[in-house]
């Protein structure tokens, strides 16, 4: 794996910023605006677009080369003054190298007529790290896409269907990596029937590789100097090549009721991200109040577990980590419900030693560097023994006020009390039988209740485990109150919050009761002892014990791959037989039509790490449901498909039968 992309490295002059790499300006000197105005969005035809959208209905810009965001937010202002209130501006943008929070801040100084939504966009730009990465504005409305890194390598991942395109790459002659066949074969790929492109350029070269590609374009009157410009057309699609069916896009949802079942972070998560999009969400919690089981800890930690190499896993978790910073920024208190303190975790072995050097030679320093002990006391405020990786935007949550915060999106209403003891598919969508003997109907449901997940017919099949985990809670002393930084290393400590430190957390296979156990109170001030000696001192260790602790135990739900489930489900029967040759023979390319559960989505399984991966997989849910950009790649779309276990079970097979 290379290092992720790094912050532009730009030089001013007049107040107007050029790049260093490519030698070449983010805007016109004439008027950048006035030629955004121009070129994108004249050229697009986007404000007659705009006006004729149906309500409910979203528009997907896309666009080669975010820069300073100019053309976003244009684009975005103009969405707010033409299309009804009810549509949703779906904007997606590849970046290589984005720019800093303040050579961002600066950049926008140049435009106060912008000023309303450059502040809203400054106020989400936090944790911009390689991949995927999704902003939220205008109470979610409007959607930002931000794919950092190679466009010919996160263009191919790409899931979406864009109806107007922004080629602002560098100046060709500056940039041609930007302009070439193979990019654009990628815009092809994605485009909507009928989408448009335009682009401040008129050279030969682009347009004859835009012409090959599919688009039918023509030279049209550029802006200030430029005397032309180029529009186009994407003409019929061609051939798409074989996909299977079982990682197809799911059929969008009807109508704009949903059922989400569990009101922890998942089910929160999905409710939200759905009412954002205009559905009525209905979530039924069998507990008197929200937060009842992992989520409800009194404090988590946002810190990231990561793999030197672009796993699915890693890949899941630096976008979710990402969201959750600007979810947090959107709805939280810093300070009270959350704060970015920072999270150094420690080396506590070669082998964790090995693996965080490894870590630091991948990733930017934005996300993790390394510190030396003494460099790390100085950043927790209390001497430490061990070398780290510290994260500078990580920190600790108070998850139940997250949950809470999710909950209270406009659109959703909670039912507690309400257990769910089975689902039935009708003609009109499905009906969640209770407990009372009372009913709720909608037109899509999201399981969302940890490994209660597996209760239904539907999701029985579902390999979900559950994994005990108990936090300690001490009170603060006038020492403790020190530590400035959450500590991670076999487990965790947080800074105090509410004048007390939570700790922990103990993953225990044997037990799947969620009493608080003094065993685990041990384990967690052994856990605390070792990680740093100086805070266990501090909080006047040797006097703790499981009856001076308060804690709370709780049932995690993961599954075998450690990867959560999420999106929707197959029907499991039509499932094996519309695929049962692959039983057979594992290469085959099958096209019979996935057995959908149409409308019946899950998010589970996301274990210890949940704080970080549920709130994205309920945007992703949503996207999935209404047809928008997917905020994840592909690939790992896919790999956290519910049904892959259906599939890996028909390739064992397989297998099984040719040794």
């Amino acid at each position: 794996m290379t290092a992720a992309p790094l912050h532009a490295r730009l030089e001013w002059q007049d107040g107007q910023p050029s790049s260093l790499d490519y030698g070449d300006v983010y805007f016109s000197r004439d008027s950048g605006l006035h030629e955004t105005r121009h070129v994108f969005l004249a050229g697009n035809r986007l404000a007659e677009r705009f006006a004729a959208l149906p309500q409910q209905a979203h528009f997907t810009v896309g666009e080669t080369g975010f820069g300073t965001g100019l053309n976003f937010l244009c684009a975005w202002q103009l969405f707010k003054a033409c299309a009804p209130a009810g549509a949703r501006l779906d904007f997606v943008s590849t970046e290589k190298h984005p720019l800093s929070h303040a050579d961002l801040s600066r950049a926008l100084q140049a435009w106060p007529e912008l000023a309303s939504e450059a502040a809203a966009l400054l106020a989400l730009y936090h944790g911009m790290e390689t991949g995927h990465q999704r902003l939220l504005l205008d109470g979610g409305r409007v959607s930002l896409s931000l794919l950092i890194g190679d466009a010919l390598d996160t263009l191919p991942e790409l899931d979406t269907r864009v109806d107007a395109w922004f080629l602002d790459g560098f100046s060709p002659s500056k940039n041609p990596d930007m302009w070439q066949l193979p990019l654009f074969e990628q815009l092809a790929r994605l485009s909507a029937p009928d989408a448009t492109l335009a682009t401040f350029t008129c050279a030969g070269f682009v347009r004859r590789g835009l012409s090959a590609a599919g688009f039918a374009v023509k030279k049209v009157p550029g802006f200030g100097s430029k005397r032309e410009m180029t529009v186009g057309t994407r003409l019929a699609a061609g051939t798409l090549p074989w996909q299977a069916p079982w990682l197809s896009r799911p059929p969008q949802t009807g109508g704009r009721r949903a059922i989400v079942i569990g009101a922890g972070i998942a089910g929160a998560s999905a409710a939200a991200s759905l009412a954002r999009r205009g559905f009525s969400v209905t979530v039924l919690e069998r507990h008197a109040v929200p937060a009842q089981e992992a989520s409800g800890n009194p404090q988590g930690v946002l810190y990231l577990k990561l793999s030197a190499h672009l796993t699915p896993q890693t890949r899941l978790l630096l976008a979710g980590y990402g969201y959750n910073l600007r979810t947090l920024y959107a709805c939280q208190q810093k300070g009270t419900d959350w704060d970015d303190c920072g999270v150094l975790q420690l080396a506590h072995d070669d082998a964790t030693r090995k693996r965080q050097a490894q870590l630091a030679a991948a990733f930017p320093a934005s996300l993790l560097h390394p510190v030396s002990a003494a460099a790390a006391g100085v950043l927790a405020g209390l001497p430490l023994n061990q070398d780290g990786l510290f994260f500078p935007e990580g920190g600790w949550i108070k998850p139940p006020r997250l949950v809470a915060a999710l909950l209270a999106t406009p659109g959703v209403s909670c039912r507690y009390g309400a257990a769910v003891q089975s689902l039935d598919r009708t003609d009109k969508g499905w009906q969640a039988e209770l407990a009372d003997g009372g009913s709720c109907s909608a037109d899509m449901v999201v399981i969302a209740c940890a490994n209660a997940s597996a209760l239904f017919t539907q999701s029985a099949h579902l390999p979900l485990k559950p994994i005990r985990g108990q936090v300690s809670v001490a009170a603060a002393t006038g020492a403790s109150r020190q530590l400035k930084t959450v500590l991670c290393g076999e487990g965790y400590i947080a800074p105090a919050a509410d004048d007390a430190h939570t700790f922990g957390a103990s993953f225990n296979f044997e037990r799947s009761d969620s009493e608080v156990s003094a065993d685990e109170h041990t384990g967690n001030l052994a856990m605390l002892a070792e990680l740093s000696p100086a805070l266990y001192q501090a909080l006047d260790g040797d006097t703790l014990s499981p009856a001076t602790l308060g804690g709370r135990a709780a049932l995690r739900a993961t599954t075998p791959d450690y990867l959560p489930l999420v999106g929707m489900l197959a029907d499991q029967d039509a499932f094996e037989a519309a695929y049962a040759d692959l039983g057979r023979d594992a290469s085959l390319k099958l096209t019979t039509p996935m057995p959908w559960l149409d409308g019946l989505y899950i998010s589970s399984g996301h274990g210890s790490r949940g704080m970080v991966s549920a709130p994205l997989a309920g945007e992703l849910i949503a996207s999935l449901a209404c047809g928008e950009t997917l905020p994840l790649p592909k690939p790992v779309v896919d790999a956290l498909s519910p049904n892959r276990f259906l599939l890996r079970a028909r390739i064992r097979a397989a297998k099984g039968r040719q040794s």
